[in-house]
């Protein structure tokens, strides 16, 4: 009798023990442990689906595509149609619009908080990747508190101290090194040696990056450019320097050894500087860069994690024209085609045919308005600026994890910063 009731308790146990596991697989509310943002500076429609021909051909698919979720984002800021880099990063890190020029710092005077800070006081590992400046207004934005967001010698103030991220990787450095030490900060402050005095490890090449052992829980700063990182295409300069994936890999490493979870943000802001410059073989390389860095991001953090993929502002009017073969892709699509006509056009730029207004300090350019000869200028933009101009259309976000559901229709861009607040 008595090993009867021993097995019927046995047999409680267990049943109470399984209803308990689909009770919590089912119904309680299972937050991702890995979250990762990436900020593609001028990813819009068009410049993915040019990216996917560049990559491929037209049938190519990028890890993009995967991405199960997807939503258009209206991304006007407080004062313009078309925000500038630090009204529209601030609408995704705060989920607060904010005029031109601001980061995460309304008209008011009111510091906002941002998703790192967010993230912190939910007991979470923060990280920041970017292959440009770490203290460029994208990046800025989830850390600092600025009305210029152009003033990078002031944002480097906040991120040395007190430091927001447990690891931060990017280019950007001489904005925290004096000018006496080869910098360009004129108030005499070393801020990589007051990061090191404040526990951090400073990293300079690829090489020192892949050697922080894994299991090292480590406050870490990879500091491998004095200014944006290098383009893929630059060999030599990028040598020493690890990639966007590369930098997503270890961090993702690095921060999944907290207990509570990790929040990653990375910016691919080289994208945007190539189609600044009206480069459309650097800004698509530097597109599918992004795409190979969630790719490792996918396959780092693992299924449960949330990983959204977002434009910031859309970028000088790169359009892919005319009637490519299916199959061309790469260098095919740069250049003239074979009627004279070129491939890549751009709406504005320093390729620009012409110059209006003449804006102060800039000369008329080829104010004939002719197309280019062969092998010269191959890519034109139809108005000259010094640099690209931002567009008013409308970014991307796609997203795969947990509240991503949410990503579909057409949403505002602060819309992000509420999905990922959520999931903290």
């Amino acid at each position: 009798m008595k090993w009867r009731n021993q097995l019927l308790a046995l047999f409680c146990l267990v049943g109470f023990g399984a209803l308990g596991i689909l009770y919590f697989q089912h119904w309680v509310v299972q937050k991702p442990f890995g979250i990762i943002l990436f900020v593609g500076e001028g990813l819009a429609p068009a410049r993915l689906a040019a990216a996917r021909v560049f990559a491929g051909g037209a049938d190519a698919r990028l890890a993009l595509d995967a991405l199960p979720h997807l939503a258009l984002l209206s991304n006007y800021s407080k004062d313009f149609a078309a925000p500038d880099q630090a009204a529209a990063a601030t609408a995704i890190a705060t989920g607060v619009k904010v005029n031109n020029r601001s980061i995460s710092f309304d008209e008011e005077n009111k510091v906002l908080n941002s998703l790192v800070a967010e993230a912190r006081s939910h007991g979470r590992a923060t990280g920041l990747v970017s292959d440009g400046r770490l203290t460029n207004p994208t990046c800025g934005a989830f850390y600092a508190h600025r009305s210029d967001g152009a003033d990078d010698d002031q944002i480097a103030l906040e991120l040395a101290g007190p430091p927001l991220f447990d690891v931060a990787m990017g280019g950007g450095i001489a904005h925290l090194v004096p000018q006496g030490k080869g910098g360009e900060r004129q108030d005499d402050r070393d801020l990589l040696l007051e990061l090191r005095r404040n526990g951090f490890d400073v990293v300079r090449t690829r090489a020192d990056l892949e050697g922080v052992p894994a299991w090292r829980r480590t406050k870490l700063l990879g500091a491998f450019a004095n200014a944006e990182m290098a383009f893929t295409n630059q060999m030599e300069a990028r040598k020493d320097q690890p990639g966007l994936p590369d930098m997503v890999r270890r961090a993702i490493e690095l921060l999944q050894y907290n207990a509570g979870g990790y929040l990653l943000v990375v910016d691919a802001s080289l994208m945007g500087k190539a189609a600044r410059e009206n480069s459309a073989e650097r800004t698509l390389a530097e597109t599918i860069e992004l795409d190979r860095a969630v790719a490792t991001a996918r396959r780092y953090a693992g299924p449960r994690s949330t990983i959204i993929v977002c434009g910031d502002v859309a970028v000088g009017g790169l359009s892919l024209n005319g009637f490519p073969f299916r199959k061309d892709s790469g260098i095919a699509l740069l250049g003239l085609n074979s009627g004279g006509q070129p491939w890549l056009t751009w709406a504005t730029g320093p390729s620009g045919l012409k110059a209006y207004g003449n804006p102060r300090g800039i000369p008329a350019v080829n104010d004939g308005a002719e197309l280019p000869a062969p092998g010269q200028n191959p890519e034109p933009a139809a108005v000259y600026n010094k640099a690209a101009l931002n567009t008013v259309e409308d970014v991307m976000a796609l997203g795969i994890g947990p509240g991503t559901e949410e990503l579909q229709g057409c949403l505002d861009s602060t819309a992000i910063f509420r999905i990922i607040r959520d999931q903290l």
